[in-house]
């Protein structure tokens, strides 16, 4: 896969996730853990659809034999899934995103400690540009926020430190930086999406979500998790993590585009200052990329 398909491809991956918090404004009755509990298990069911018609029966085989990568990898997932929504409830969708977005800093960080990987210089630019759009976004946001919205962004916090990590072990794996230690870490988001249902599950009850509600979080569970998190596995192969991560903060700027016009929750000039700063650091990153390759 080129580099340029595989940032396209990023691209769309980001579209996909920055829809949840917008579908999960139209929810009638489901709430909190049970958010979390439906869409996660309907991604455990997607996924287990796709990766056996992709696997076979040694998927299931195997699973439980999964080494230590996969397992921590899946726990990286279940953490990712299950904050998320669980911060969507208690905050503002702006809010949420806008916390998350300290994870291309914290995988640059990983893949220099970790991986001892060397970023150029372009790459640290825009992460510092776009960190700084972040914290003008971030700064208003907490000004305004009450008791419940700053718990929900503490709990946020947990969505991009466990990306970090997953990313950096997907990106070690991936490129079997150790002798034998190259893995399928496609199982790894199944595990993650069963985990994250199965801790989720008592918290849930009683389950109130409306058939409305199903078809929604069964939407989310598929085509907003399943699909994207299969594509990024694959990704890793070809971007770097911290890449990744950067382009990752394109589901921030989606993410409030679509709450804005699909749930009214309009952004104010600070955070559409912000959002032209990430999406300019993005777009300068991936063009000097492109022109260096061109060179080359």
């Amino acid at each position: 896969m080129s580099h340029t398909r595989a940032v396209s491809l990023m691209v769309l991956v980001t579209l996909l996730w920055s829809t949840a918090g917008v579908v999960s404004r139209h929810l009638e009755a489901a709430q909190s853990f049970e958010v979390t509990f439906w869409r996660s298990g309907f991604n455990a069911l997607g996924l287990a659809i796709a990766l056996t018609v992709l696997r076979g029966a040694a998927l299931w085989r195997g699973l439980l034999r999964s080494p230590r990568a996969v397992w921590v990898s899946g726990v990286c997932w279940s953490v990712m899934f299950t904050a998320f929504m669980v911060a969507l409830t208690m905050t503002r969708v702006a809010n949420v995103l806008v916390t998350m977005a300290i994870g291309p800093l914290v995988t640059a960080l990983f893949a220099r400690l970790f991986l001892h990987h060397r970023l150029p210089a372009r790459t640290w630019v825009a992460i510092a540009v776009a960190g700084a759009g972040i914290a003008w976004m971030f700064g208003h946001e907490v000004q305004a926020a009450d008791a419940r919205s700053l718990l929900g962004m503490a709990v946020a916090l947990a969505v991009p430190l466990a990306a970090a990590v997953n990313f950096t072990v997907l990106q070690h794996i991936s490129h079997g930086e150790v002798a034998g230690e190259s893995q399928d870490m496609l199982p790894a988001v199944l595990i993650g999406a069963v985990l994250s249902a199965l801790c989720t599950w008592p918290l849930a009850w009683p389950l109130q979500a409306s058939a409305h509600d199903l078809v929604l979080l069964a939407g989310l569970g598929v085509f907003q998790l399943a699909a994207p998190c299969l594509l990024v596995v694959g990704l890793t192969r070809v971007l770097p993590a911290p890449e990744i991560a950067l382009l990752g903060l394109l589901e921030v700027v989606f993410g409030v585009l679509w709450a804005w016009i699909g749930a009214g929750e309009a952004p104010g000039p600070t955070a559409l200052t912000g959002g032209v700063l990430v999406l300019g650091a993005l777009i300068g990153n991936e063009l000097i990329a492109l022109r260096s390759r061109t060179r080359a």
